[in-house]
């Protein structure tokens, strides 16, 4: 596949793939969908469930891997390996569960299942690096676009489990094994690169708006059809019928092209308008000031060491600033990206940790059925993404304000949220939910374009996976050790009785109150790193946006 021009159709027909692919990779939501059987047929443990969890846990979130192939092959090879995955990993996991293959151990199935969610490291990784390249203008946009219709695959999978698939584990299984690989090899030839333009359509921005209103509307549509399916029987006629409606909801994005294809606009010769947009943007004095302040302490201290050596040293290779592309091992020294990972490691470390404890949390509070929690939860988490682009996008462009200015934002509102939780009342539990998962959202899609803006598009994948490492390894902090440990602690303390007993649990905000306080004082400490990170960035974002556009650095290396 050959790289298409700029301005054309495939770029959008690409984009409107890439919703299918992100849809197809909330496999690792699906987990409490046929995690029951996998407890009743395989007779396991609770414990040995939990383990399960955390392989669907490590699987969803190790993407260095696809992040190294995606600097090297093209989109449709990271796509067939993220199909590979889902087919081997849920192939394994249906056989087992089917009994058509018994006796299985329990490290094989462990691994299997982190190999099939694994497959969503690789599909999101393959889309979301295309579609950054082939609109780097709009990279805040995209991101929120695309991992928000992430968070809908949640509510995408449980209309699809509970309509289509008959509420049965093996049929799901079955479906995560043979027909999301069947979807991503239809999507393969559709997500292609393309020549990126670095020139301002104002077309562009009625497309952009006109996907994330249709995303808006799947969301709500979705969050109707589960509230109403979990209080009204529904026919099997009905259930087809709202099914088919959520389908042409995920095919609105292929009206952009479409609507391309009948409604052509006649070309327009902007090469000399052009290059008076783009000279104020090279010409800025202040914009080249700040360049040069981001010169980092460590580089001042390389001239002086050249300058002890003497006139006959060879010179070093100049080190990149931010805003250029950076090799992985240039930028792991960078105290720029260690920051955003610390931040980004809090924030959505903290938000998942509710989201593992969110049915524990609700029975503390005296709330039986979680459903409602985890569809304002989803919600929540949507409109965080989506709304986190679109909003920073807005800003960066007419104030040059550096988008980890929302991660504090948001992180100061999670505070407030935790301080709600650690109250425990169930007036209050809704509202705090819906809070927290539109924080948790925002997280994310402000880190995907935060990592390209400083390091570059080159090898954005793997930066971009790297990052997400601080999911996993803030639930196992946050979520394993503490909330789990705490939660224990005060159930055994309720009921001494059952101290070894795995169905012992705890009720009353004592429960999660002490967690929900050292969350609180985390995220403390996260909104001043994340500070101190948007004040550090500041001049690179004057310069990559001086004249209300995106700059690319003439010192890029692609």
């Amino acid at each position: 596949m050959g790289e298409v021009k700029a301005g054309s159709r495939p770029p959008w027909v690409g984009l409107a793939a890439a919703v299918w692919v992100q849809v197809a990779a909330g496999t690792a939501y699906t987990f409490p969908l046929y995690s029951p059987s996998l407890k009743s047929v395989l007779g396991y443990s609770q414990q040995q469930l939990t383990m399960l969890g955390v392989a669907n846990d490590v699987g969803e979130n190790f993407g260095l891997v696809a992040g190294f192939a995606s600097s090297r092959f093209r989109p449709w090879v990271v796509l067939l390996a993220g199909a590979a995955c889902c087919f081997l990993g849920f192939g394994v996991l249906w056989l087992a569960v089917t009994q058509t293959v018994s006796g299985l151990p329990f490290w094989v199935l462990w691994i299997a299942l982190c190999i099939g969610t694994n497959s969503s490291a690789w599909l999101v990784t393959a889309v979301l690096v295309t579609n950054m390249r082939n609109f780097p203008l709009s990279r805040g946009t995209v991101s929120g676009i695309l991992k928000g219709y992430v968070g809908l695959s949640a509510s995408v999978f449980t209309g699809l489990y509970t309509g289509m698939l008959r509420s049965s584990s093996t049929n799901l299984l079955l479906f995560l094994a043979i027909g999301l690989p069947a979807m991503c090899l239809a999507m393969m030839y559709f997500v292609r690169p393309c020549t990126p333009s670095l020139a301002e359509d104002s077309s562009e921005r009625c497309h952009f708006l006109f996907t994330q209103v249709s995303s808006i509307l799947l969301g709500l549509y979705l969050l109707a059809f589960t509230i109403v399916s979990n209080h009204v029987q529904l026919s099997d006629g009905i259930t087809c019928v709202l099914f088919g409606v959520m389908v042409l909801f995920l095919l609105a994005p292929l009206a952009i092209p479409i609507k391309m294809t009948f409604f052509r606009t006649k070309p327009k010769h902007t090469s000399g308008s052009s290059e008076d947009k783009a000279e104020p943007l090279l010409a800025s004095s202040s914009a080249t000031n700040n360049l040069e302040k981001l010169q980092e302490p460590d580089d001042a201290s390389d001239v002086n060491m050249l300058l002890a050596v003497g006139e006959g040293a060879v010179k070093k290779k100049r080190k990149p600033k931010r805003g250029d592309d950076f090799e992985l091992e240039e930028a792991l020294v960078k105290a720029d990206f260690w920051l955003l990972f610390v931040a980004f490691f809090i924030g959505a470390g903290s938000g998942v940790t509710v989201l593992n404890n969110l049915a524990q949390i609700g029975a503390a509070a005296g709330i039986d059925d979680p459903t409602i929690l985890l569809c304002l939860f989803s919600f929540g988490n949507f409109l965080g993404r989506l709304g986190g682009g679109a909003v920073s996008e807005y800003f960066v462009r007419t104030r040059m304000l550096p988008r980890p200015i929302w991660m504090a934002c948001t992180q100061m509102i999670m505070i407030i949220a935790y301080l709600f939780y650690a109250l425990g009342l169930s007036s209050t539990l809704n509202a705090s939910t819906a809070m927290l998962g539109i924080c948790y959202g925002v997280q994310t899609s402000i880190m995907v374009p935060t990592v390209s803006e400083l390091f570059g598009l080159k090898h954005f994948g793997t930066f971009f996976n790297f990052m997400l490492l601080g999911n996993p390894l803030g639930a196992f902090l946050f979520s394993g050790l503490l909330a789990g440990y705490l939660y224990d602690k005060e159930a055994a303390e309720q009921q001494p009785g059952f101290l070894h007993h795995s169905n012992t649990c705890c009720f009353g905000p004592s429960c999660f109150r002490l967690t929900f306080f050292i969350l609180a004082g985390v995220c403390s400490l996260g909104t001043l790193l994340t500070i101190i990170l948007t004040v550090r960035i500041r001049p690179v974002y004057q310069m990559l946006y001086a004249g209300g556009s995106f700059r690319q650095p003439q010192t890029t290396h692609h």
